[in-house]
C-alpha cells in the first residue's frame, strides 16, 4: 500500500455521535457497493470477522461486538475506487453519516505509517494487527492442500522470513502491530488460524 500524504488530523467523528452505529446490513451494501474486487471483498470480511471473534473472546456487549466488526468490515471501502485518497474517503463517508468516532479513528488508524494516526486503543492496536496478519495467513493457507488446517506457527514463521512469498505484506508493519498491541506475533498468528474465515477467494 502506498499514499502520498497524511491524513494531516488528529480527530476524527463528533464525541457526540459515540453509540450512533450503523446496522451490518447498512455497512454490507456500502460495502458492496464501494468495492468491485472480489478478493479486497474477502479480506475485508475476514478482518471485520476476526474484529468481531476477538471481542467476542474478551467478553465485550454486543454494541461493542458490532462497532468492532463494522470497523474492520469497512476499513478499506474506499481502496478499490480511490486508491489515491484511500482512508480518507470512507472516513468522510462516514463522518457525513454521524457514525461512532471509535470506529472512525480506528479506520484512520490502521496504517500508521501511511496515514500518519497513531493507533491508540485496544480496538485501534487490534485492527492494525489484524489488518496485516489476516492477508498472509490466508496466502499462506492456499498453498497447503489442507488449507488452514494444521498449520503450524514454525511452518508459519519460515514463510514470514521468506521476502518473496507475498511480498505486498509488510513484515514491519506486523512487528510494530504486535508491539503496539502488547501481543506476541505468534500469539496473533494463532488466533488469526484458529478464528480466520474460511474460502477460497
Amino acid at each position: 500500500m502506498t499514499l502520498s500524504h497524511p491524513l494531516n488530523r488528529t480527530t476524527f467523528g463528533n464525541p457526540n455521535d459515540e453509540g450512533n452505529l450503523m446496522t451490518l446490513a447498512e455497512a454490507e451494501l456500502l460495502l458492496n457497493t464501494w468495492v468491485k474486487n472480489e478478493k479486497l471483498v474477502f479480506h475485508m470480511q475476514q478482518v471485520g470477522h476476526l474484529m468481531k471473534s476477538y471481542a467476542e473472546v474478551k467478553g465485550y456487549d454486543a454494541y461493542t461486538q458490532r462497532l468492532w466488526h463494522l470497523s474492520g468490515l469497512l476499513h478499506d471501502a474506499d481502496w478499490d475506487q480511490w486508491p489515491d485518497d484511500h482512508c480518507r474517503k470512507i472516513i468522510e463517508e462516514l463522518e457525513a453519516r454521524n457514525q461512532d468516532p471509535r470506529m472512525i479513528k480506528a479506520i484512520a488508524s490502521h496504517g500508521p505509517r501511511y496515514f500518519g494516526v497513531d493507533p491508540d486503543s485496544e480496538m485501534d492496536k487490534m485492527l492494525y494487527a489484524f489488518d496485516e496478519l489476516s492477508g498472509f495467513v490466508h496466502a499462506y493457507s492456499l498453498m497447503r492442500p489442507q488449507g488452514y488446517e494444521g498449520i503450524e506457527i514454525k511452518g508459519f514463521k519460515k514463510r514470514l522470513k521468506d521476502k518473496s512469498f507475498a511480498a505486498q505484506v509488510s513484515r514491519e508493519d506486523i512487528t510494530d502491530a504486535s508491539q503496539r498491541a502488547g501481543i506476541t506475533v505468534e500469539e496473533l498468528i494463532q488466533f488469526v488460524i484458529d478464528n480466520q474465515l474460511r474460502g477460497v477467494v
